[in-house]
């Protein structure tokens, strides 16, 4: 009697890697009478550092200690995937940053289709950063979209979306890991309509589309002589995480590179220089248009990351610039 109750569930099949989605996971597998997570897609096991060998994927691990079975395809596009993804007849596919381009032959398998969680307002910010570009934009608010998946990347048909304001100071970690929990519920919410046909898909505006290209490191590097203070802010907490920015100063006889972790801006604007001071708690910036940038935390090179008082209280040379 429970395996015929258990087989008129409906099956979901979750494709995920990083741990920022890994309460998307746990809600999904939440016991339901209408639906059960049947297995989990994820990134294979990479290498990890200091010889402690291949680790699986925050989502891998999650799954296995619940008891789900992991397919780990190097790629998604493969035969063999596809097959094994068949035999498993999902009703639904759901993604939130699974890392894959997804095959027409794999969405054509779920019979519901497939759903992902994206973390911003489609049709803006399309790509694979959406959070970091929307914060360094400035944007005071953004969002996340469920929307159905088809093979031009993020512009299927939007199911439901959920605005999100933006702190001034959140880095792009933390907002990212608000707006897939705010997707997670989202989720949750629809899933019973959307099975049974009630939900009314949205076709996106296609013209009012941006993108979210991936980020280089070489974006990084801040350039006060280029950009002001707000700009330079704005790309700290975008990048918070990885790259992170790194600010090229003059310190002590020697050209170095800071890693700059936390900062604020100014309010007031200064006659513009190159000459870094300490103020209190944190380290005065001045960019080339006047605007002021203030480090409240940064890494020095082969050091952990530390307060500015610290790091201006270590140094033999009260004496920096930027370059």
């Amino acid at each position: 009697m429970m395996n015929d109750v258990l087989s008129q569930k409906k099956r979901i099949v979750f494709l995920g890697t990083p741990s920022v989605v890994v309460p998307v996971l746990n809600a999904l597998n939440e016991v339901h009478p209408n639906y059960r997570v049947v297995a989990v897609v994820s990134q294979p096991p990479t290498r990890a550092s200091r010889g402690q060998g291949i680790v699986p994927s925050p989502v891998h691990q999650c799954a296995e200690l619940a008891g789900i079975p992991v397919l780990t395809p190097e790629n998604a596009k493969a035969k063999s995937f596809i097959e094994t993804l068949r035999s498993i007849g999902p009703d639904l596919c759901v993604t939130a940053a699974y890392g894959q381009v997804l095959s027409e032959e794999f969405l054509q398998i779920p019979a519901f289709g497939t759903l992902n969680i994206h973390p911003s307002m489609l049709p803006l910010f399309r790509g694979a950063a959406p959070v970091q570009r929307a914060l360094e934009s400035g944007l005071q608010e953004t969002g996340v979209t469920v929307a159905q998946t088809v093979r031009a990347m993020d512009a299927g048909p939007i199911v439901s979306q959920v605005k999100w304001p933006v702190n001034e100071h959140i880095k792009a970690p933390d907002l990212l890991a608000q707006l897939f929990e705010v997707g997670a519920k989202e989720l949750l919410r629809l899933l019973p309509d959307y099975f049974s046909g009630r939900c009314v898909l949205r076709e996106q505006e296609h013209a009012r589309a941006t993108k979210a290209s991936k980020i280089s490191v070489e974006e990084g590097m801040l350039l006060p002589s280029q950009h002001g203070a707000l700009a330079l802010h704005n790309k700290v907490r975008a990048f918070a995480g990885w790259p992170g920015c790194r600010l090229k100063v003059f310190q002590e006889g020697s050209e170095i590179e800071l890693k700059l972790i936390t900062t604020a801006v100014s309010l007031q604007k200064k006659a513009p220089s190159n000459e870094i001071f300490f103020k209190g708690r944190f380290l005065e910036l001045v960019c080339s248009d006047g605007t002021v940038l203030e480090i409240l935390e940064l890494q020095p090179p082969g050091k952990r990351a530390m307060a500015a008082r610290d790091f201006w209280n270590g140094l033999k040379t009260k004496a920096m610039s930027w370059i």
